[in-house]
């Protein structure tokens, strides 16, 4: 028993990992890190995206968090413990008063500014672009998408458990089943020779207990018993008819088909600044439906006086400008959904960027063209106003918003304003009346 226990212990193995990520660092100690300080980890992100350009909105950043957010418990020994002490020339405390314990060794007290200004605060490490990425977007969604076909060319497939099979992975092996099939097993094959020893054991008994029984008829049922004890013995305690595996089978999910419409405004009212900003809200809109979103299209439409649908290099570097007319792009939204994009399988949605200077008619225009036409159809429509002051088209969208739950609008004045806004916009869960 000894050696079999020895041997089933030098059979088992631990797996470590212990493949480096840069400057002798473990990778588990790491994700372990990046698990434990998310929140914070998160929220740096969000500080860190408001410095950036438009062309390295995704790369990865160094963060950094409070020292007193990933400081680490340590223990100090010190001279504890109730004592009396003689202080010579005390001039400041008398018996019975309480002395605050001193300040000193490893875990006390902080450190404090340095002579030259610096501290030691903060503690900064560099993440990599797609743990920025993660962290940049997460708890984000588009607000009320439908899974509404099943995709023939890539479907996607969802894995569900479908009771247990006799062949399978040995990482699928179901113990308690497996056990349980054995001991039925067992119990079937060793039914019948159980009964006959059962009966032999109990005309042994009998005969034992009689007076003048022939020592061969004794001879004759013990063999015959050890017998069926061997036979017992002999049936496997588990065999590999006993084995069962857990059954897995994927099954086809429907598959969310969806397009964004990205409406930008590049008139002469939008300077350098303000089309950064849009530019900027664009992008992260861009990036997020390219990462989440693999069935989406996006359609990327400029307007100033007239609209067109361009491709993407041109919508975020052409520097075509001219004058403003707003419903042009509402216009040419609704002809390519009419084209394009008409039934029930498709999640329509809509993203405008615009400092609201427009022409009075053509505001309350835009609002019509929203109320019966586009917010019918679509899902969720935002409007991003990179301007501080209230135009006309922002007071007609106000109304647009009051009377329709699925329109949202916002504005953005400061690049740190953009990821707050975004984040907004398309949080999870029911998109609620958005704050001006």
């Amino acid at each position: 028993m000894a050696s079999s226990n020895k041997s089933e212990r030098s059979a088992l193995h631990q797996v470590i990992d212990r493949r480096l990520s840069g400057k002798n660092k473990s990778i588990g100690n790491r994700e372990r890190f990046l698990r434990r300080y998310r929140e914070q980890i998160r929220d740096a992100v969000r500080k860190a995206v408001g410095d950036r350009s438009i062309h390295n909105i995704e790369d990865g950043a160094d963060i950094s968090l409070p020292r007193r957010d990933v400081s680490e418990p340590v223990f100090g020994h010190g001279s504890g413990g109730s004592r009396e002490l003689v202080h010579p020339g005390n001039q400041e405390y008398v018996r019975g008063d309480r002395i605050q314990r001193p300040r000193g060794g490893q875990g006390g007290g902080g450190s404090g500014a340095s002579p030259d200004g610096q501290s030691e605060d903060e503690f900064t490490f560099r993440i990599t672009r797609e743990e920025f990425m993660n962290y940049f977007f997460d708890d984000l969604a588009l607000p009320r998408l439908i899974r509404t076909q099943l995709l023939a060319d890539v479907p996607e497939w969802k894995t569900r458990r479908a009771g247990f099979v006799s062949e399978g992975n040995p990482t699928s092996l179901h113990v308690v089943r497996s056990m349980r099939v054995g001991l039925a097993r067992r119990i079937a094959m060793g039914g019948d020779a159980r009964r006959q020893l059962r009966r032999a054991e109990e005309h042994l008994k009998l005969i034992e207990a009689r007076d003048h029984t022939p020592v061969q008829e004794i001879v004759a049922l013990k063999a015959e018993i050890q017998e069926l004890k061997d036979r017992l013995k002999r049936v496997p305690f588990l065999d590999p008819f006993d084995l069962r595996y857990r059954s897995r089978v994927r099954e086809p999910l429907p598959t969310s088909k969806a397009v964004m419409f990205c409406l930008m405004d590049v008139s002469g009212s939008m300077d350098e600044a303000r089309k950064d900003l849009a530019k900027r809200f664009f992008i992260l809109l861009y990036l997020f439906l390219s990462r989440h979103y693999k069935q989406t299209d996006v359609i990327f439409i400029r307007h100033h006086t007239q609209a067109a649908e361009v491709p993407e290099d041109e919508f975020f570097h052409a520097t075509e400008s001219g004058g403003t007319v707003v419903s042009s792009a509402l216009v040419l939204m609704h002809e390519i959904v009419r084209e394009r994009y008409m039934g029930s399988e498709w999640n329509i949605y809509g993203a405008q960027a615009s400092d609201g200077d427009n022409w009075q008619q053509d505001s309350s225009k835009c609002r019509e063209l929203l109320d019966n036409k586009l917010l019918p159809l679509c899902r969720y429509f935002a409007y991003v106003q990179v301007a501080d002051e209230d135009q006309n088209l922002w007071e007609e969208y106000t109304r647009v918003r009051d009377s329709n739950v699925n329109f949202a609008m916002q504005k953005i004045v400061t690049p740190a304003q953009i990821f707050p806004v975004f984040r907004d916009l398309f949080k999870k869960g029911p998109v609620g009346a958005a704050a001006e």
